[in-house]
């Protein structure tokens, strides 16, 4: 595959800066179009297709696999199993860090949950890979599945990545028992799977050189190394090409088993080899959101503030691996209460390991302690805005930390008038449209912590005067192609249309991972971190120069704009950058640049996004069913680089708020423990009727601690927030709380 670079189109080269301008997507007619490379549409010469053959039980082992059946279908090459497969260098179980989990990768017979693999067929064509599957006939051992949140509890290790599983600042009890009013309400959230519109897929090829893939990736650096260990060669001998993303929300951040079966596959057969899951196959292998069961205990006094806020998480991970839901922890920094408490249990059960997905921790957290700060503030006489004012937390209230910035008072007063808040009457059911239906307002706060990883980008210079910003980073449809692309061109006082823009490849400088809305941040301040070691650079070459109008002016002496290097002290005195190339002999100058959060700043502030989310539902009072009607949204999240797709990832997230509280669920059977809606026809998410109006508006925060560039995240803060919101207006319009999600119409019929 050819490098891809994209360099901006004529129609929007600009003059200035480029941070801050609303610019369409730069790779949006490569993908309308067709002609943008997503991992399955590599086919190198001579290329297998493969198809996993799936679990149909939840608990037991594989008795038997009919190989031989399998093998003699026309077209079938070879089958994979536990008895043939490549020998690995790395026991698949074997984990060393909080982000490698556990996978299957055809270890033993052992079922360990529904969908998992259980073999792979090798076949010249896809049709004859998915007969082979079916031929193989497996005959199982069946244990009774162990299913939803009733099991034996424990205290987990840790919940989210290292986080304790419980934290307290003051006495809980005491609070309580001192509050005039004691709010106490249980929650539950569903299993949730990721459904991206691409699946999971890789390519893989074995060559003298080692290894190339063409797989969705969310952080390729990371998956190299997990590669690495796994086969026993080293990374650099890996190279990854995943220059697009069809969606991740976090599915795609680490490697997963099918990925590595389909290298394996290759390895077996030595010949490339093309692996995708189909959609039923998703929901399994690849990481979902577990489920929740909450119990919040609100305390407030006689005024209405919060004496006590109580959090308790009971969730689930799978039977041979850990990752628990950092629910509770969403009630550790919105609200001032005199004391906080938040603490997590979770059980077995025989699932797919559960995984990081869009705002983990913070959507199922946030949309229980949203509903029970509405059902505080109603048993208080107070409306839910005054409350949560009456309530704000002017420095992190679990760790008593400054905030880095905070713009959530603003974000309340803008998006309250936006909506016309002002006139929403207090007590529910108060209101109908003229067709009869219920309506309800209601509000949710959003907030995500602002976050940061580690990160190296390669700046270059051309004797042309053109720019060239490398980066292995990774665009799963957030418009990491324009958006860095900005930093790039202004980090190098370049227009944009003078800077080509390479990315999503492994070979690059490590982009660190594409996650916890981080990303923007990560790599933006080592993009700029390059340009500014490159024009350093190009700096001392011609300060000094006797023959350059720069000479004497000192690195700190120039600035960078449009091209040419001018002195602080007198712009007038310029010199464009291939004069101060031609001068020194150089075809190009380059320099690289490293990025990572900034431990004195961590140590000393709460850095975090905010929001306020308003919603206006309306309920059929006979049928019971829900409409959101609008949606608005007011989010501080520091310095905005492209507003366009800024607003975009908002409206994503609020959607995605709009499925957590009203569609999206993983439906259950208790007998067998199956996943009963594995597929976009019944695993029901958000269409286009569903979401008649969504308004963000973008509120102004500078935040001078939380980076250089003063960026915080923006992909995932839209849900939190938005599900409570929505949540709160249906007890609005109804007078009924519904405290189990997604709320559906039995939840209301009859009663509405």
């Amino acid at each position: 595959m050819p490098e891809i670079t994209l360099s901006q189109s004529a129609r929007h080269q600009r003059h200035g800066s480029n941070v801050g301008q609303p610019l369409t997507r730069r790779d949006g007619v490569l993908k309308v179009t067709g002609a943008a490379p997503y991992a399955a549409d590599h086919h190198p010469t001579g290329m297998l297709y493969a198809v996993m053959a799936v679990a149909g039980i939840a608990r037991g082992r594989v008795a038997s696999l009919d190989v031989a059946a399998a093998k003699a279908h026309p077209g079938v090459v070879d089958v994979m199993t536990p008895a043939h497969k490549p020998k690995l260098a790395m026991d698949p179980d074997e984990k060393s860090n909080p982000f490698m989990f556990r996978l299957d990768l055809l270890q033993n017979d052992k079922v360990r949950y529904p969908r998992q693999p259980i073999a792979v067929v090798i076949a010249e064509t896809l049709e004859a890979a998915t007969e082979g599957a079916t031929l193989l006939a497996p005959v199982y051992e069946t244990q009774t599945a162990r299913i939803g949140l009733d099991g034996e509890r424990f205290v987990p290790p840790g919940v989210g990545v290292g986080n304790p599983p419980a934290v307290s600042h003051g006495d809980v009890e005491q609070g309580l028992k001192d509050a005039a009013k004691v709010t106490e309400a249980v929650y539950e959230t569903p299993s949730q799977y990721h459904n991206a519109m691409e699946p999971h897929a890789i390519v893989a090829e074995w060559t003298e050189a080692g290894l190339v893939i063409d797989t969705p990736s969310q952080g390729m650096a990371m998956a190299q190394a997990r590669i690495a260990g796994l086969f026993g060669i080293a990374p650099e001998t890996i190279h990854i090409r995943s220059p697009f993303l069809g969606g991740g929300f976090g599915s795609k951040g680490l490697v997963a088993g099918p990925q590595v079966l389909g290298i394996m596959a290759a390895k077996l057969v030595g010949r490339p080899v093309k692996l995708v899951l189909r959609r039923e196959q998703m929901y399994g292998p690849v990481g979902h959101r577990a489920p929740t069961r909450q119990t919040l205990r609100l305390g407030t006094d006689a005024g209405g503030r919060l004496t006590a806020l109580d959090h308790h998480a009971l969730t689930a991970s799978s039977s041979f691996d850990d990752f628990f839901e950092p629910a509770a922890d969403a009630s550790h920094t919105l609200y001032a209460a005199k004391a906080i408490a938040t603490a997590h249990e979770a059980v077995r059960t025989d699932t797919g390991t559960p995984l990081f997905m869009r705002a983990p921790g913070e959507a199922t957290g946030s949309i229980a302690l949203e509903s029970a700060i509405d059902e505080a503030a109603f048993a208080c006489g107070l409306d839910p805005l005054a409350f949560r004012l009456k309530n704000y937390a002017e420095v992190e209230p679990i760790s008593g930390k400054p905030f880095s910035s905070k713009a959530l008072r603003e974000c309340y007063a803008q998006g309250a008038e936006r909506f016309g808040w002002s006139t929403r009457p207090l007590a529910p059911r108060s209101m109908r449209d003229e067709a009869g239906f219920l309506v309800g307002w209601g509000v949710g706060t959003a907030t995500f912590p602002a976050l940061m990883f580690q990160a190296q980008a390669r700046a270059i210079i051309r004797a042309d005067g053109s720019g060239r910003m490398e980066i292995g980073a990774h665009d799963m449809g957030q418009g990491a192609w324009t958006a860095l692309a900005q930093i790039a061109a202004d980090g190098l006082g370049l227009d944009l249309d003078k800077v080509d823009f390479a990315s999503g490849t492994s070979d690059l400088p490590d982009a660190g991972i594409a996650g916890g809305s981080a990303h923007t941040a990560t790599a933006g301040m080592a993009i700029h971190n390059a340009g500014a070691a490159v024009i350093a650079k190009l700096a001392d070459l011609a300060t000094g120069d006797e023959r350059s109008p720069l000479f004497g002016a000192g690195n700190q002496g120039v600035i960078a704009r449009e091209g040419r290097l001018h002195r602080r002290d007198d712009e007038s005195r310029s010199e464009a950058y291939p004069d101060i190339l031609a001068r020194a002999g150089l075809k190009q100058i380059e320099a690289s640049g490293k990025a990572a959060a900034d431990p004195a700043a961590q140590e000393n502030y709460a850095m975090h996004a905010h929001g306020a989310v308003f919603a206006e539902v309306k309920v059929d009072p006979d049928l019971g069913q829900i409409r959101v009607n609008r949606l608005i949204g007011a989010f501080a999240a520091g310095r905005i680089i492209n507003p366009h797709l800024v607003r975009s990832q908002y409206y994503g997230g609020m959607i995605w708020g709009i499925s957590f509280a009203l569609h999206e669920k993983a439906i259950i059977d208790r007998r067998s423990g199956r996943i009963m809606n594995g597929d976009l026809a019944e695993y029901h998410v958000p269409v286009n009727a569903d979401v008649p109006h969504v308004e963000a508006i973008l509120v102004d925060e500078h935040d001078p601690h939380v980076n250089a560039l003063g960026i915080k995240g923006v992909g995932e803060i839209g849900i939190t927030g938005s599900a409570g919101a929505i949540a709160n207006a249906v007890w609005h319009a109804t007078g009924i709380r519904c405290r189990r999600f997604p709320i559906g119409l039995e939840q209301l019929i009859g009663t509405a």
